[in-house]
């Protein structure tokens, strides 16, 4: 049975109900160091992806990639709250095997770029379909239940997906260089924000269409900080940025952990 909200000097305070489901949230609260975060998982998650296929079989990276995102994913759903070394790792995972998901469609399959872009697509479209028909609401801060929960992570994996495939569509197939597609995805993030500023668009849309855009953009800076000059990057390597990328969502994350200043109130 709900219990009813309680009178305290004549304020409506939550019920205990209420109160616990606010209490088990899954995912953190959305402030400025969740939107760097995410997107230096992103570029982390490109890099370190392209670094296993290159020192061991990718068949082999693709399989190590699976099995770390489904044993991450098992540790988050295991848990009864949010817990910022648990989420950004599962994030991370989701990061490198979506990159590998996409890469496998090109490299393997031989889909274009141009082909497997509108598929993550549709198939993000699918997911929030069926979401919202089962749950009425698409919000992040409503994921306090199992199957909220597996929504919440199928459409993060086909945003991590959709956002690869993006990115090197306009990198490579349309020819903007990695450097070019990173300055084009940073301006159309503040898309969304300035849209639900200025023209009343709702904050789920406007939070997941900038969702999608942080993996093209961390992407695509990683790429360019990391590939050769020919190839109008940094050269940087592989290695040493996924290295630099990882060290700063670890002091980030670890900060989090500590200072718990993105767990629901």
């Amino acid at each position: 049975m709900t219990t009813a909200p309680l009178q305290q000097n004549g304020q409506t305070t939550p019920s205990r109900h209420a109160t616990a489901r606010h209490a088990l949230s899954k995912v953190p609260e959305v402030t400025a160091l969740f939107w760097i975060i995410k997107v230096l998982t992103t570029g982390m998650g490109e890099t370190a992806s392209d670094f296993l296929a290159h020192v061991m079989d990718p068949m082999i990276a693709v399989a190590l990639g699976g099995i770390g995102l489904v044993v991450s994913l098992v540790v988050q759903f295991s848990v009864r709250r949010y817990v910022a070394w648990i989420y950004w790792t599962t994030i991370v995972m989701v990061s490198v095997f979506g990159t590998m998901a996409a890469d496998v469609m090109h490299v393997a399959l031989g889909v274009p770029y141009l082909v497997a872009t509108p598929f993550f697509l549709l198939a993000l479209a699918a997911i929030f379909g069926v979401w919202y028909a089962a749950e009425r609401t698409l919000s992040i801060h409503s994921v306090h239940t199992r199957r909220r929960e597996v929504f919440y992570w199928a459409t993060v994996l086909a945003t991590f997906a959709l956002g690869t495939a993006a990115g090197d569509l306009t990198a490579t197939t349309m020819d903007l260089g990695y450097l070019g597609s990173g300055v084009m995805f940073a301006a159309l993030i503040a898309v969304p924000a300035l849209a639900h500023r200025w023209l009343r668009l709702d904050a789920i849309p406007s939070f997941w269409i900038a969702y999608v855009l942080t993996r093209p953009l961390g992407a695509s800076f990683a790429d360019w900080m990391a590939v050769s000059h020919e190839r109008g990057g940094l050269d940087l390597g592989l290695g040493p940025v996924t290295a630099g990328w990882t060290a700063a969502i670890l002091a980030l994350v670890g900060y989090l952990a500590v200072s718990r200043k993105d767990v629901s109130r």
